[in-house]
């Protein structure tokens, strides 16, 4: 009974550290988790706008627009501008967020 009692009392003790889970394995081939994106809003979201007119350029290029002209930040935080795309003149904005909006 005298050594039954202070093995009891060192299982009762350490019973929480067996209890824990080991570490995440740190798989390097480990896949991210991906997420369906969200559609693009309707319209350019108003806000602080962060771009610098080259980010907002280059963005609005990166959609395949080119000829970009006329780059302003408006009141709503929104760069607008015009840009050629196909052969044809388009309004473009570019808000916060970075959506690329052809008018």
């Amino acid at each position: 009974m005298k050594r039954i009692l202070p093995i009891l009392a060192a299982m009762a003790i350490a019973a929480p550290a067996w209890a824990q889970s080991p570490p995440a394995a740190q798989d390097p081939n480990t896949p991210a988790v991906t997420t369906e994106s969200a559609p693009q809003p309707a319209e350019p979201a108003k806000g602080a706008n962060s771009f610098t007119e080259a980010q907002a350029k280059e963005r609005i290029e990166a959609r395949g627009f080119s000829d970009v002209t006329g780059l302003a930040k408006d009141k709503d935080g929104v760069w607008r501008g015009k840009a050629m795309k196909g052969g044809a003149s388009h309004d473009v904005a570019l808000d916060y967020q970075g959506n690329v909006f052809p008018n």
